[in-house]
């Protein structure tokens, strides 16, 4: 069941509210010892967390369906890691134990789908909450999402807890039924906006147009990082933008703070590469160079590490800035809180 995004936290007494956690989305089955961990998109991922298997078996009774997420906090106590999340995806079989050791996961429960030989889809969401409190048995790295039904709670959670790794809050109706693929929750995320550099795009993986723009942002030190990239573009504005931008791509590595990328890719006619997905395997992540100078406003959720995390969009094009102006320090961004704090709350 997913969730459709909201301005604000809903009013009113039928909601449970619960942190929107930024991790990988997984249901867990388990059939006496048989245990399976399944992505969004139907992907197996207990392979890449065997570290989760025997707390699993431990926590969860012994035939059940349990919707919840994998997360990794930050060896600092600084809220969760994603960067360290998405190196687990790894096919190497030693890469994946190493790392299992040195960036443990951990499993945050938000539902209970089934319980023995019954089916749950069809029970209220009060009635699951409560099912998953009474059958699931925490432990270090298993844990019930803390939820509450007062919305001062959820308002102070959001705000207060964002660096534990809150993406938000999520509102699930008490009296609500689980609908596999129908966005029938609420959602609000953390929204804030930012000056970037453009320094190039990629083409949309139709062929027309421009798909994405690549974003950058200057250091203390006057590199420029890239932060991510700005996308989900009309069909009929992927088309102006590459009208737009063409005059541009005309020696656009003279000066440009990633030529050296663009040339070590091999392509100086204007191809660089960002390297390979880790989750999209073989996704063709080259993109086109322009020549500096443009600066875009873009909205951003989160800050992870060095780069934008979900949900960046672009708001308008910033004419009065320069591209050395796009700094970090305008970012306004959360002070670290510690996961363990906050997923032990009630």
């Amino acid at each position: 069941m997913l969730a459709k995004l909201n301005r604000s936290i809903p009013d009113g007494d039928n909601w449970l509210f619960e942190p929107k956690w930024d991790g990988f989305r997984c249901i867990v089955f388990r059939d006496g010892d048989r245990l399976e961990l399944i992505s969004r998109k139907l992907r197996p991922l207990g392979r890449y967390f065997p570290e989760l298997a025997i707390p699993l078996l431990s926590a969860l009774p012994e035939r059940c369906v349990v919707d919840g997420e994998v997360v990794v906090a930050d060896r600092d106590g600084r809220g969760l890691d994603f960067d360290a999340l998405l190196q687990r995806i790894h096919p190497a079989e030693s890469r994946i134990t190493r790392l299992a050791d040195e960036t443990p996961a951990a499993f945050v429960a938000f539902d209970l789908l089934a319980l023995g030989d019954s089916s749950l889809l069809d029970v209220p969401m009060a009635d699951r909450r409560a099912g998953l409190v009474g059958a699931l048995t925490e432990n270090d790295v298993v844990h019930v999402t803390p939820a509450t039904t007062d919305r001062a709670v959820a308002e102070d959670w959001f705000h207060r807890f964002e660096g534990a790794g809150l993406d938000g809050i999520v509102a699930k109706p008490l009296d609500g039924v689980y609908q596999p693929g129908k966005r029938a929750l609420a959602k609000v995320k953390h929204q804030r906006t930012a000056d970037c550099a453009v320094a190039g795009y990629r083409i949309h993986k139709d062929g027309q147009g421009v798909g994405s723009l690549l974003l950058g942002l200057f250091d203390e030190t006057g590199e420029m990082h890239s932060v991510g990239v700005a996308a989900s573009f009309s069909v009929k504005r992927r088309a102006e933008l590459l009208a737009e931008l063409e005059p541009r791509t005309h020696d656009a590595l003279d000066g440009h703070p990633w030529r050296e990328w663009a040339e070590w890719d091999g392509d100086t006619a204007g191809s660089a590469t960002s390297g390979g997905s880790r989750w999209n395997a073989g996704k063709d992540l080259s993109f086109v160079p322009i020549r500096m100078g443009l600066v875009a406003e873009v909205s951003f959720g989160q800050l992870e590490g060095r780069r934008f995390r979900h949900g960046v969009g672009f708001l308008r094009w910033r004419p009065d800035r320069t591209p050395e102006s796009c700094t970090y320090d305008q970012l306004d961004v959360a002070e670290p809180v510690s996961f363990t704090e906050f997923v032990t709350r009630s």
